[in-house]
């Protein structure tokens, strides 16, 4: 009897480490968490989440913050299954970088039930294969440290129509570039802000009509203001980018009047490739 409780045991540590190798992952190894359709479950990620499947229709779901799931079992669906301590679906949660399923059972004993689950790394497999890019999280976290370091590089900057901007510092994460600018209002006009955009553009040539840019989107921002009065500093993240020497990284600020105000400053690609590492 012994002999026979090994061989099962090693015949379930075999088919799990097989499922593991190949990408599988069997229902039978899912967490397995008990809901009713008195009390919302709550799933907290520890990142934004981008997608949830639930498999079947005896649950009901939604995503009323974007680190929240929150589900719940059917009452008219659960009453058709002859009794509790059954399987009611499977709950998929997509995240930034992973993907977490759980076996969602009903069950009657209140001690069983749980209003809130955590989603721990040990439950997730990561979406791409190699390199992992950052969540939000993570780009905020690394952005912070940015902001708190002081402004001192002054890598380059611009002034016109009483607002002078400049780059104060760039860093580098893995593959992701961060720049910390800041603008100021020299006049008793508040700034409306109407968009900053990035470009990768020709270097200006006396004369010159036709200039080729590419712009290009930031992955993250630390702040959203919509305007300021006298002084404003933002991190803005990109993933990592290269240009020629006969272009420039461009920066364009303009506001939201009809003869709004417009400032532009301008990187060289040397500046990228001195900047510091966080």
């Amino acid at each position: 009897m012994r002999q026979k409780i090994i061989t099962l045991i090693l015949w379930a540590i075999s088919v799990s480490a097989y499922a593991q190798q190949n990408g599988t992952l069997l229902k039978s190894q899912l967490p397995k968490i008990y809901i009713d359709e008195e009390i919302s479950l709550h799933f907290l990620s520890p990142e934004p989440i981008q997608y949830v499947d639930i498999s079947t229709d005896n649950m009901i779901g939604d995503i009323p913050l974007e680190s929240v799931f929150r589900v719940k079992a059917i009452r008219d669906s659960v009453s058709n299954l002859n009794g509790y301590n059954k399987s009611l679906g499977v709950v998929t949660i997509v995240g930034q970088k992973f993907i977490a399923q759980y076996d969602l059972w009903y069950a009657h004993d209140e001690r069983q039930l749980k209003t809130q689950i955590e989603i721990l790394p040990i439950h997730t497999s990561p979406l791409e294969v190699g390199k992992i890019p950052m969540s939000d999280q993570e780009l905020r976290y690394f952005s912070i440290e940015a902001f708190k370091r002081k402004k001192k590089d002054k890598i380059t900057k611009s002034s016109q129509y009483g607002i002078s901007g400049q780059v104060n510092r760039i860093y580098t994460v893995d593959d992701y570039i961060f720049l910390d600018i800041s603008f100021t209002n020299k006049t008793n006009l508040k700034f409306d802000l109407d968009q900053l955009r990035f470009k990768i553009e020709d270097k200006r040539i006396v004369k010159e009509t036709n200039v080729q840019s590419i712009e290009i989107e930031p992955e993250y921002q630390l702040f959203t203001p919509q305007s300021f009065d006298k002084k404003y500093r933002n991190i803005y993240v990109f993933k990592k980018f290269t240009f020629p020497n006969s272009k420039v990284f461009t920066i364009e600020l303009s506001e939201t009047q009809i003869s709004g105000r417009t400032l532009s400053l301008e990187i060289k690609y040397a500046d990228l490739l001195a900047a510091d590492t966080l």
